[in-house]
């Protein structure tokens, strides 16, 4: 429990007001509810002669004697003053007013209660959400993307099913058991004390059986986290896995994990639906060890009550055998939530690689250049994909990287927005390493087109603007003009407030290319980075697209990744990659002349 209470400790201060209010109605329900029990024992004892009448007062003390000897007193003056029936019905009513005291109270604890619980589940989704967008892309090369959907959902969904739903019952049984054991102990402290012995015997077995759970449950989750990758990936390769005809293959692997999921949580569940049988079971048997411990002082007139006294009694103690039991099926049900907060915590705890300096200087403009000095960098600690890379980009000049795939292009470029950071040398934008900028002010210096086309299933006017929330119809307007995207975007069914489905899946390649296009003209940074734009594209599109690249890259400074050296002929600097390393660097023509890698690379794709 102590894992449940730290949980509690984290999210919960900012709901302090809400937790005050239920406990207090709790504490209220609770008393009123033992109240309602207990004053039916002088009742019925005056009413029906078990009890001498009591025809005098003593003075109010705040004691139990003085209390009862008073109470016992105005009994008998009800019976005396209204008769045995009238006095029947004015306590009739007077139960009825404190149960209907109770229920309010409890239903006001619980209303305060659900806000705490969807608030703190709110916050838990928020700080995921967060976390995610904030941790760097190498922490998303390491984990399956199902698996984090798996803890951004389904488990935060356990913890709120199992933790939170356990809330209201710490809030209100707890208050519960302890009014009723305060009243247990006023009304005879031996027999409390014979209880006190028993309720942790039957609360240490219930626990043993149940601490296998988080184990068993964090396997489930795991496994889970496994059948939504390979949904993931059987929704993204849904053409290969039909042009390979590989149904099958893809069949027989999900029915393997969806297998092992189902035995897995075979096991977990038997032993969660075991709560309810030992928890009743343990309830009667302890009920039943109380009947005959106490009847026996009763009998022996050694409990300090009579009869009726013990009636009430054990009705006072038979209202905390249910909140007893509902704890145990929530250590049951906590110790599953708590292997999905296990899971979560595995993001929330995750340590960012990509961090901004102190102080880090601000940059609202680029001035000068772009300078690799003896850039070296691996991804994983072995194999450098990038060897002592030494490069000055001066302002307003396009640098086209050509090279074999896997040369170590595209992660010369990712290093500049620090989408990952060198392991030797350094980046200096303006002659300072890009390390003591802020992140995001350097980074709005610069845009990116990529070969993928990222775009999110919302209109085609958002997507533009993605970014640029200020962006007004005309600009937006403008932006897709010079992308050459105006006139499609204008032929579609709404126009600029089309959806364009789940990744721009209702354009064509050379449309959502041309979106992007629009995206980075909108920012207007002085920095372009552009992969591969165009590899993916017929001849027809190609050639709207690169007419759109060369609009964009007019007056800024332009990294250009290429595969068609056709499309970089006119670049002010070519430099040709190979096992992370740049083996030649020129113009078009010199580097032809040279009669080296390039020139090769340009006569295979002109054969």
């Amino acid at each position: 429990m102590k894992d449940f209470f730290s949980i509690l400790r984290r999210f919960l201060p900012p709901y302090k007001g809400d937790l005050v209010m239920s406990f207090v109605y709790n504490l209220l329900a609770a008393v009123f509810g033992v109240f309602s029990f207990v004053m039916m024992q002088p009742v019925l004892e005056i009413l029906f002669g078990i009890a001498k009448p009591v025809h005098e007062m003593v003075a109010w003390e705040a004691s139990v004697a003085s209390l009862k000897h008073n109470f016992y007193y105005y009994t008998t003056q009800l019976k005396v003053d209204y008769g045995a029936d009238s006095a029947l019905i004015f306590v009739g009513v007077v139960l009825v007013l404190a149960v209907f005291f109770k229920v309010v109270f409890t239903y006001l604890g619980s209303y305060h209660s659900v806000g705490i619980r969807n608030g703190v589940v709110r916050d838990l989704r928020e700080q995921i959400y967060r976390k995610i967008v904030a941790l760097p892309i190498p922490f998303f090369t390491e984990e399956k993307k199902g698996d984090i959907i798996a803890r951004s959902t389904g488990d935060v969904q356990e913890v709120e099913n199992s933790i939170m739903n356990s809330l209201d019952m710490f809030l209100k049984n707890p208050v519960i058991i302890i009014v009723s054991l305060v009243t247990m102990i006023i009304m005879s402290p031996k027999m409390t004390i014979f209880v006190f012995i028993l309720l942790p015997i039957a609360g240490a077995i219930i626990g043993r059986i149940g601490r296998t759970l988080k184990k068993t449950s964090r396997l489930g989750q795991n496994k889970m986290g496994d059948l939504l990758s390979t949904i993931e990936e059987t929704l993204s390769g849904l053409r290969i896995i039909k042009a390979f005809t590989a149904e099958d293959n893809v069949n027989q692997r999900f029915d393997l994990e969806n297998n092992d999921y189902r035995k897995i949580m075979n096991s977990l569940m038997r032993r969660r639906v075991l709560a309810h049988p030992v928890s009743e079971f343990l309830g009667t048997l302890v009920i039943v060890i109380v009947l005959w411990y106490g009847g026996r002082l009763i009998i022996n007139g050694q409990g300090g009550m009579n009869g009726a006294g013990f009636i009430a009694y054990l009705v006072v103690f038979y209202s905390i055998i249910n909140p007893a039991k509902a704890f145990s099926k929530a250590f049951y049900s906590i110790q599953k939530g708590l292997a999905a907060m296990d899971r979560i915590d595995q993001i929330l705890d995750a340590e960012s690689t990509i961090v901004e300096k102190e102080n880090a200087a601000s940059i609202s403009q680029f001035n000068e250049s772009i300078e690799y000095r003896s850039v070296s960098f691996s991804y994983n600690g072995d194999r450098k994909v990038l060897k002592d890379i030494q490069m000055e980009i001066p302002k307003g000049k396009t640098v086209a990287l050509v090279g074999q795939s896997g040369s170590g292009k595209t992660t010369f470029v990712d290093l500049l927005p620090r989408f990952y950071d060198v392991n030797e040398g350094g980046i200096y934008l303006d002659g300072k390493d890009i390390r003591d900028y802020k992140i995001a002010e350097m980074r709005n210096l610069m845009g990116n087109v990529n070969q993928e086309s990222i775009l999110f299933n919302d209109t085609i006017f958002n997507n533009i603007a993605f970014g640029m929330p200020q962006a007004t119809l005309k600009e937006v307007i403008a932006a897709a003009k010079i992308a050459n995207a105006h006139d499609f975007i204008s032929a579609s069914e709404n126009g600029y407030y089309t959806n364009i489905g789940d990744r721009g899946s209702k354009l064509s390649g050379g449309q959502r290319q041309r979106l992007s296009i629009a995206r980075a003209v909108l920012k207007n940074p002085p920095i372009m980075i552009l992969d591969e734009a165009t590899s993916a594209l017929d001849t027809e599109s190609e050639r709207l697209v690169q007419d759109a690249l060369d609009k964009l890259m007019q007056n800024r400074t332009s990294i250009v990744i290429a595969h068609r050296l056709s499309t970089v002929k006119n670049a002010d600097l070519i430099c040709v990659f190979r096992d992370g390393e740049i083996v030649e660097r020129g113009k078009h023509e010199v580097l032809i002349e040279k009669n080296g890698a390039y020139k090769k690379l340009y006569d295979m794709q002109l054969l």
